[in-house]
């Protein structure tokens, strides 16, 4: 009787879990609709003073996505000033809905990896997680391992689908 190996884990293959990148901290929407005259309009002065007048320290160490859920014209410079109020506070801050901020998140995790290590391996990105890693998260490690890896896969280990291979 011939013991029993294990050749995924005697193999150079290396596994990446987006999941393992996950920050933790709280992920709040903050929707300007309050700030809108009768919810539609943006009116400067009235706008300018109820942003001077807001206590933005309730922000501290949260990611903040900030939207307007009215159907009005927002101007741009409106989403910026609200930015320079949460920067002291705030860990990330994007525009849009709580999925644009986790791509956000997640695109300067990315950005900001270093593989080096996956350098001329083999390398899984694992596909299943339980915490809500956004779709182009795969699409960008799987960009940023190309230049570096042996072969990018999907999957497991067990059932993986090639994805590249140099």
């Amino acid at each position: 009787m011939s013991d029993i190996v294990n050749r995924v884990a005697q193999s150079q293959l290396k596994t990446i879990d987006l999941e393992d990148y996950y920050p933790n901290g709280e992920r709040v929407i903050l929707d300007i609709k309050q700030w809108l005259y009768e919810g539609l309009v943006l009116r400067e002065k009235e706008f300018r003073a109820a942003i001077a007048a807001y206590d933005w320290s309730q922000f501290q160490d949260k990611y903040v996505a900030v939207d307007c859920t009215a159907d009005a014209i927002i101007p741009g410079w409106a989403y910026m000033l609200i930015a320079t109020k949460l920067q002291p506070y705030a860990k990330k801050v994007a525009q849009g809905n709580l999925e644009v901020l986790e791509t956000s998140i997640y695109q300067t995790i990315i950005e900001n990896l270093d593989v080096s290590g996956y350098e001329g391996k083999p390398v899984i990105i694992k596909g299943c997680s339980h915490k809500p890693v956004p779709q182009n998260a795969y699409l960008w490690i799987t960009s940023r391992l190309m230049p570096v890896a042996k072969s990018v896969m999907y999957g497991e280990a067990c059932s993986s689908v090639p994805l590249y291979k140099k």
